[in-house]
C-alpha cells in the first residue's frame, strides 16, 4: 500500500469532498481523485461511493479512515516525540570503585563528567577483582583502583594513572592539641584511627608508623573511608585523610590538620577494558 495515497483518501474523508482535499492540497483536483483510486486498486475495495452531488465513505472507508486517523496523528507526534528523546537523551557511564578509596578524592577524580547535563552516574564499590569480572563483560565502563590488577593472559586490561597524593593526620578539637604537640611522636599517645588491611595505603601508613618508632594506639579499623573521617570527625581518633581534598574536609567535618605522614600516598589508577577509549567521558575522565 502506497502511503502516499492513503494521505490523499484521508484529506479527502476528512474535508468532505475532492475540491476542498484539493485545495487544501494545493494540487488539481484530477490528482487527488487519481490518487484515490489508485488507493482503492491497491486495496481492491471501494472507500467512497456517490450520494447526491458529493461522495460519501463506503463500510470500508469508514474502516480505512479509521485507521489513517490512528496511523497520521501518530505520524504528527513524530517530530515532537524525536525531539522530546534528544533533549531527554542521557548518558549512562558505569563506574566501579575499590572499596577503601576515599570518597571524597573519588568525588573530586569523577567532577570533569559531573558537569554533563544529560549523565546518569551509576557508582558500583567492591572488591577490585569483582569490579575487574564485571569491567571484562562490560558490565561497568571504568574501574578505578588502588593498584594496578594483576596479569591475566586471558584478560586485557589497560591501567590509567589518575593521580598520586600524600596523607596528613587530622584530629577533631578533643584530640587536635594532644596530637600536634610532638607531633609525629605524639600519635603514640592518642587514640588512632586506620583503613583495613584491605586497602594499599594501610600498609604504608604500618611502615611510616615503624620508621618513626611509633606503636600506635589502634582505635578503630574502617574499610569504608567515609566512616573512618566520621568517627574521627565525632571525636573517636586522629585519622589520616589524602592532602588533596585538605579544604574539603576540614569544611565537612569540622577538623584540623596535625601534620604530614611523610612518604605515605594514595594512588588512584582507572582501568578499562579496551585500549581504544570508546567512552565520551570515560575519555574526558582521563584527559582524552
Amino acid at each position: 500500500m502506497n502511503y502516499h495515497h492513503l494521505h490523499y483518501f484521508w484529506v479527502v474523508a476528512t474535508e468532505g469532498g475532492m475540491a476542498r482535499a484539493a485545495e487544501r492540497l494545493d494540487v488539481a483536483v484530477q490528482t487527488v481523485s487519481s490518487q484515490v483510486h489508485a488507493l482503492e486498486r491497491s486495496l481492491g475495495v471501494s472507500l467512497l461511493k456517490p450520494e447526491g452531488r458529493g461522495l460519501t465513505l463506503t463500510d470500508a472507508g469508514r474502516i480505512a479512515l479509521r485507521e489513517a486517523d490512528e496511523i497520521f496523528r501518530r505520524g504528527s507526534r513524530l517530530p515532537e516525540l524525536l525531539h522530546s528523546q534528544a533533549r531527554e537523551r542521557t548518558i549512562k557511564l558505569n563506574v566501579g570503585l575499590s572499596d577503601g578509596l576515599p570518597k571524597l578524592l573519588v568525588h573530586q577524580l569523577l567532577q570533569p563528567v559531573l558537569e554533563e547535563p544529560q549523565l546518569q552516574l551509576r557508582c558500583t564499590e567492591d572488591r577490585t577483582e569483582e569490579l575487574l569480572a564485571a569491567l571484562a563483560l562490560h558490565r561497568i565502563d571504568l574501574v578505578l583502583c588502588d593498584q594496578a590488577p594483576p596479569v591475566n593472559p586471558n584478560l586485557k586490561l589497560y591501567v590509567h594513572p589518575l593521580t598520586t597524593s600524600g596523607l596528613s593526620w587530622y584530629a577533631s578539637a578533643r584530640w587536635y592539641e594532644a596530637a600536634a604537640h610532638g607531633f609525629p611522636g605524639s600519635l603514640a599517645e592518642v587514640p588512632v584511627l586506620l583503613p583495613t588491611r584491605h586497602a594499599l595505603v594501610r600498609s604504608q601508613l604500618d611502615r611510616w608508623f615503624e620508621a618513626q618508632g611509633i606503636r600506635p594506639r589502634i582505635q578503630g579499623e574502617f574499610q569504608d573511608s567515609a566512616l573512618l573521617k566520621t568517627f574521627g570527625a565525632s571525636g573517636l581518633g586522629v585519622f589520616p585523610v589524602v592532602d588533596r581534598v585538605h579544604a574539603d574536609v576540614e569544611a565537612r567535618y569540622g577538623v584540623q590538620r596535625v601534620g604530614a605522614a611523610d612518604g605515605v600516598e594514595e594512588r588512584v589508577l582507572a582501568v578499562a577494558a579496551d585500549k581504544r577509549i570508546q567512552h565520551p567521558l570515560v575519555a574526558r575522565l582521563l584527559g582524552r
